[in-house]
């Protein structure tokens, strides 16, 4: 019995290392920290170039009907040119419409979701290759600050909800202000074990 714990605790070990490995090697936009308070941080973020789609329904089934679209484009299955390479993390944020004066932004009446790949930094949207239909958006995001909190396990809607109230809090605390909706950050493939995967909320946050 101890023999068989050995070699499933050495399995577990490697598949691990093994997710550790692909995990380092996947790329992630760069950034500047600003402010780090444990899994809360304040971040610089560069302008990033995205793939976007528009898509409908709940927090869950929306992101997961994004990801089809996105993958076929990066991975050139349905467009001419090369494939290009994966990043982390897939972000979600609920579509806003604006408002009248002053400017506000407020959420989407009909559950409406731009889910995102960040493009790897080598490319522009000059160089990045032609989506193969309009329902895949390439864009510039322009440089951001946000802030975001770290959490393991499956993203639920509960503990989305959760992190996102503790970080809403730990701003307010600091009187930094809020700019539009959260954003929804997975930075793993479905099939990763829960207490492997990272996610995040993130809040663009004003300048000080």
């Amino acid at each position: 019995m101890l023999i068989g714990l050995g070699i499933i605790g050495g399995l577990a070990v490697v598949a691990i290392g093994a997710w550790a490995y692909v995990v380092s090697n996947v790329k992630q936009p760069s950034y500047v920290s600003v402010t780090l308070d444990g899994v809360i941080e304040v971040r610089d973020y560069p302008a990033l170039v995205v793939a976007e789609v528009t898509r409908r329904g709940d927090r869950n089934s929306a992101v997961r009907a994004g990801f089809s679209p996105l993958a076929s484009y990066i991975f050139a299955k349905n467009r001419s040119g090369d494939s290009i390479s994966m990043t982390a993390p897939v972000t979600q944020t609920r579509e806003t419409i604006a408002m009248t004066a002053p400017v506000t932004q407020t959420p989407s009446a009909d559950g409406a979701w731009l889910v995102r790949f960040i493009m790897p930094e080598t490319y522009t949207l000059e160089t990045l290759p032609r989506a193969g239909s309009d329902d895949v958006r390439l864009l510039q995001v322009p440089p951001t600050r946000r802030a975001a909190i770290r959490f393991s396990g499956v993203g639920t809607d509960a503990s989305i909800a959760a992190h996102e109230k503790t970080l809403r809090e730990w701003l307010a605390a600091r009187n930094i202000v809020v700019v539009g909706v959260p954003t929804y950050a997975y930075y793993n493939d479905p099939l990763t074990p829960g207490p492997l995967r990272r996610n995040e909320v993130l809040f663009d946050v004003a300048m000080q």
